[in-house]
């Protein structure tokens, strides 16, 4: 009820119109029934109930599926984000930013190597994905719904957004916040935490650059692998021809390593035109009707999953 009453009390400052949505991540106390509550007693507020407990990224995704406002601000529901910061963020959204990061001034890590570890995960993160966000795993975020929208979030994605909206052209950009001590429950990220999300980032560094082409990527993998086995087996074929060398007594493991090769050069290749042919098959198959993708099978899943109380009317 305290962070109700700290989100009702944001609201009312300010000026437009605006819808809180509640999501419920499966919870087993009575965090469910006390949001009903909520919404019966004021039509601002939205309930999402998942059934099960499914993770942080469809969590958002079913509360971007439920949300009608331009703009969407996503917060955790433990205190340790301040309501009253939501007005600053929609200022940056009105300038033109697409996306908006609460950059954490200070941190809540329990020892210096959660702080070293965060801070590599950052820094490697705003390497590769060429996004200059200081602070990732801030789950205080504000977005343009119109982007949002169609993003594909599963795994861990939901701190890999701006990365999977990059290839939109969107502006993205960070505020300063103050996070306050948690005072129920603890905090599930730890370091093994983190590892997931790199995997997800070799996902989304994969499907911005090869998801239209697939042959560029397993191709290219598959020419150099097969240009190896191949030069591997000319160089044992010239010393037996030229040295009368005996190839399986003198370089047997050789002679198997390059036929692997080349077989796994093959099957590379391969592997790329089926992929071609799968991208011109889906491009095919969209001609002429609405355009379904990822994010149309996610929401759908989530209408599905998610009990809707009070389904707002405005727009925020």
């Amino acid at each position: 009820m305290a962070l109700y009453e700290r989100l009702k009390e944001t609201m009312e400052t300010i000026a437009r119109p605006c819808e809180c949505v509640l999501v419920d991540d499966g919870s087993t106390d009575e965090s469910l029934s006390i949001l009903q509550q909520i919404a019966s007693v004021d039509s601002r507020f939205t309930v999402v109930a998942l059934h099960q407990n499914s993770g942080k990224s469809i969590a958002l995704s079913a509360g971007f599926n439920v949300a009608r406002g331009h703009f969407i601000i996503t917060l955790d529901g433990d205190l340790q984000h301040d309501p009253a910061d939501i007005p600053r963020f929609i200022e940056k959204l009105e300038e033109g930013y697409d996306i908006v990061g609460g950059c954490r001034a200070t941190r809540m890590e329990p020892s210096g190597l959660q702080r070293f570890s965060n801070r590599c995960a950052n820094w490697v993160l705003r390497s590769i994905t060429g996004v200059d966000l200081r602070d990732w795993g801030s789950g205080f975020k504000a977005y343009k719904r119109s982007l949002v929208s169609d993003l594909p979030i599963y795994g861990e994605l939901q701190r890999l957004i701006p990365a999977l909206a990059l290839r939109k052209g969107t502006k993205v950009c960070e505020i300063p916040i103050e996070i306050a001590a948690r005072k129920h429950g603890v905090s599930n990220y730890g370091i093994l935490r983190k590892l997931p999300v790199f995997f997800d980032l070799l996902t989304v560094r994969f499907l911005q650059r090869y998801l239209s082409r697939p042959l560029h990527f397993f191709g290219t993998a598959g020419v150099l692998v097969l240009t190896i086995g191949c030069a591997i087996g000319f160089w044992l074929l010239m010393s037996r021809l030229a040295y009368g060398t005996q190839i399986m007594a003198q370089h047997g493991p050789m002679l198997i390593f390059a036929a692997v090769l080349i077989v796994c050069g093959i099957q590379l290749m391969a592997l790329g035109l089926l992929g071609e042919m799968q991208v011109r098959h889906h491009f095919e198959s969209r001609r002429g009707s609405f355009p379904r993708d990822a994010a149309d099978i996610i929401r759908a899943s989530n209408q599905v999953q998610a009990g809707v109380t009070n389904p707002p009317s405005g727009r925020g």
